[in-house]
Order: C-alpha cells, then sequence, then structure tokens
C-alpha cells in the first residue's frame, strides 16, 4: 500500500475531475478501460478509497491508462500526479501553484508539432493583450 503525506494530487485529480464529468464512482469504473487491453481494472471501492484518503495499492500504468480514458484526461498527467501523490517525486517542473499549467502541458504532447507552434503564438499574444489591459487600466 502507499505511504503519502499531505500531498494528495492524483486524488484530488480523480475526485475533481470525477465532479466535473458528473459521474458517480460506479459510472466512473465501469468507464476505466485500459484502451490498450481491453481491461477494467479499477473498482468502484478503489476509487472510494482513494478519494477518501485511505490507502490504495499504487497504480500501475495500465490502470492509469484505464483511468485517463475514463476521466478523459492525458495519461501523463495522471503520470505526473501519482509519481508525486505515490512514490514522493518531485514534479519535473513547479510552475503553478495549482494544476492549470500541468494540464496545459499534458495536453500539449497531444498535438502536433505545428500545432503546438500555433498554441504558443496564441498565448504569447493573449499574455501580451493582457498586459497590455493592465497597463491601461493602472493609468485609468
Amino acid at each position: 500500500m502507499a505511504e503519502h503525506d499531505t500531498e494528495t494530487p492524483f486524488s484530488d485529480l480523480v475526485r475533481t475531475r470525477r465532479a466535473e464529468l458528473g459521474l458517480s464512482l460506479r459510472a466512473l469504473a465501469e468507464r476505466c478501460i485500459d484502451p490498450e487491453t481491453g481491461a477494467t481494472p479499477i473498482t468502484k471501492g478503489w476509487i472510494e478509497r482513494l478519494e477518501k484518503g485511505e490507502p490504495v495499492l499504487t497504480p500501475r500504468l495500465s490502470e492509469l491508462r484505464a483511468m485517463a480514458a475514463g476521466l478523459q484526461l492525458p495519461l501523463r498527467r495522471l503520470q505526473d500526479e501519482a509519481a508525486v501523490q505515490f512514490l514522493g517525486m518531485q514534479r519535473q517542473a513547479e510552475w503553478s501553484g495549482d494544476s492549470t499549467v500541468r494540464a496545459v502541458v499534458a495536453r500539449m504532447e497531444e498535438l502536433t508539432p505545428e500545432e503546438r507552434a500555433d498554441l504558443a503564438q496564441m498565448a504569447e499574444l493573449y499574455a501580451a493583450q493582457q498586459v497590455a489591459r493592465r497597463e491601461t487600466s493602472k493609468g485609468s
């Protein structure tokens, strides 16, 4: 069983995302199908214990793939949060106090190089627009 301190990013992500999707514990478990094997390795009880902060076995890759499918999230994001919670690993980079930046980065891996370049350009334009807006509001 996994021992963890106070940081529970994997549990928090699962709980939050399940709520966003409006899924019951059972419905989420039924959606957690490993796309590579077709197996359904996640049980309602495991999700319930995870969300309550009770001890659970550290998820294996096949279970993380199934959770990614069920939660409609990138596998990389689940792997990162599980590594922090269950293995005590440090995040590769802590760009944000919340999970928004990690979520965007995880999604970036799904894009083609051209799509990533387009998104980076949009981010630069948006950031410049926001800086200009703040500067304008300061002068008012």
